[in-house]
């Protein structure tokens, strides 16, 4: 399977960054990739509350969403939406961080919300409180896709195993796991979690990630990775907005997890 993940420099503009995306996803099409894997929050990348209430719509009025929704179906390729920062209707104002997986119909396959939120103190500078501004998911997610299964995640998931290892003995074979990963977790952690995860479950792991400076202080690791079930990594993207072409082969797989059956010796246990 020729794959390619769109590495995004998103600005808080959802109708530019859809531009950009568009223009992306054509030339992922033309070069032969059936599934195209974008980051997280692709359409608006901000910490402003209030320009985020201007600006974002619910599922069902998003223009994002709907133009790739065409897109996908007029190139007829399965598609990634790694998320987009939707509003929700909640009582509290949160928004919602949403990843969708398109057929090549077009049709929505599956959605996922963000279990994790990224609540952290990296430094006296930086911190970050996700939960402030979105709501947590509480539901993991599977999908049939082409003849194996996909599971979904999103960034700071990506350090909770017990999710992934969920997914995989559902029967996930391939787990996408977008992101806008901070600079400083990016370049000590992100290769050696995402290696880890593939490792562990015998799964490919996809990771389109956001990256460079976007305004204000954010900035993010770039690095979008594929990660075989071996541990090898097949593409890392390194830190230029483009998009990266892989060919995964999914009886590998198989091939793993022969060798090393972990996901059938997981025993239930007491304590601590």
């Amino acid at each position: 399977m020729k794959i390619a993940l769109c590495q995004m420099n998103s600005n808080d503009d959802p109708a530019q960054n859809l531009q950009v995306l568009l223009g992306m996803l054509d030339e992922a099409a033309s070069g032969g990739a059936t599934f195209v894997l974008t980051p997280e929050v692709l359409n608006c990348m901000s910490f402003d509350r209030k320009h985020q209430n201007d600006v974002l719509e619910l599922e069902e009025n998003d223009a994002s969403l709907a133009a790739l929704q065409t897109k996908a179906a007029e190139l007829g390729i399965w598609l990634l939406i790694g998320s987009l920062a939707l509003k929700t209707g909640d009582p509290d104002n949160r928004f919602a961080n949403r990843s969708f997986l398109i057929d090549p119909q077009g049709s929505i396959v599956s959605k996922y919300d963000k279990i994790h939120m990224f609540d952290v103190n990296l430094s006296e500078t930086e911190s970050y409180r996700e939960s402030a501004g979105y709501r947590p998911g509480d539901r993991a997610v599977t999908a049939a896709f082409q003849d194996t299964i996909l599971g979904m995640a999103i960034c700071y998931d990506v350090r909770f195993p017990h999710l992934f290892r969920q997914l995989a003995q559902n029967g996930a074979t391939v787990i996408t796991v977008p992101a806008a990963f901070a600079r400083l977790t990016g370049a000590a952690h992100w290769e050696t979690l995402l290696r880890a995860r593939a490792i562990e479950n015998g799964a490919f792991i996809l990771a389109p990630a956001q990256t460079g400076h976007h305004g204000g202080t954010r900035k993010t690791h770039g690095h979008s990775l594929v990660v075989a079930p071996w541990g090898e990594v097949l593409l890392d993207a390194g830190t230029d907005a483009g998009v990266y072409f892989c060919e995964i082969d999914l009886s590998d797989v198989q091939k793993a997890r022969a060798r090393v059956p972990s996901l059938g010796h997981d025993r239930n246990f007491d304590g601590p």
